[in-house]
């Protein structure tokens, strides 16, 4: 994979989109590659992932090559081609352990909302978003008619969807788009000390969490009460949950078992 690089640094994992000559689009085949890269780090010992882009860009969405686009006449290809996208941001989506973007420069198409599938966002000064899809004749895929309107709301969504115009990033904060704005030289030390904060957390605990969060938007308060019972009755006989316990009353840091 040489245009996704992987960097593990202690119990974060860094994946890198290392094409700064085409600004970090993902390559016409790549799709498959970006989510055997999530299901990897599922599958690892690391507990926070990071997604960035090398040279100053974080992703500029597809590669949209016209000499490969010649090869995929039908809808039939087309739309195998398709799943192979929507089965790379399942991926993201389905993870049980923390994600992070560290977005500086562009995150266009399919990248703002590779983006947008982390659990946070934290962004530079210089950073830009745009659904942009409009504009070269497409329509939103990534998962973004999903993630989207549960963000920014129907009417925001469909506005950024239907325009794809670019949004910098003191808009992309105030409408929820971003967690944190940071200066550029600043982004890899706070991006890496939210990762920490997230490595005090327990790590089925933090499954759960992302579960029932994850699922807000579609499921009732009562579902919602009752998923998180049955969570948290799983949680409490866990030995992290013992472990929290006892390092809340020795007054020192947990070490986690994730068990």
């Amino acid at each position: 994979m040489t245009w996704l690089r992987t960097d593990d640094r202690g119990p974060v994992r860094w994946l890198t989109i290392d094409r700064p000559e085409r600004k970090n689009a993902i390559p016409f085949e790549g799709w498959g590659e970006l989510r055997s890269a999530f299901e990897n780090y599922e599958r690892s010992e690391q507990r926070v992932l990071v997604v960035t882009g090398a040279g100053g860009e974080f992703c500029a969405g597809a590669d949209l090559d016209p000499a490969r686009l010649d090869r995929i006449q039908t809808v039939a290809d087309r739309h195998v081609r398709m799943k192979e996208v929507g089965s790379a941001a399942m991926a993201l989506h389905r993870l049980t352990k923390p994600t992070i973007a560290a977005v500086d420069g562009v995150a266009v198409g399919a990248g703002m909302n590779l983006a947008l599938g982390c659990d946070v966002v934290v962004a530079t000064e210089r950073a830009r978003f745009s659904e942009i899809f409009v504009r070269r004749g497409l329509t939103v895929d990534f998962g973004g008619s999903w993630l989207l309107p549960r963000i920014v709301g129907m009417q925001r969504a469909k506005e950024l969807a239907l325009s794809g115009r670019i949004v910098e990033v003191e808009e992309a904060a105030r409408i929820g788009l971003v967690t944190e704005v940071v200066p550029v030289d600043q982004l890899a030390s706070r991006v890496t000390e939210m990762a920490e904060s997230f490595l005090l957390g327990a790590p089925m605990a933090q499954a759960f969490a992302k579960q029932t969060i994850g699922a807000a938007f579609q499921i009732s308060l009562a579902d919602a009460l009752s998923w998180e019972g049955e969570a948290q009755s799983v949680a409490l006989g866990t030995e992290d949950a013992a472990e929290g316990l006892l390092a809340f009353l020795e007054k020192r840091d947990p070490t986690w078992k994730g068990r």
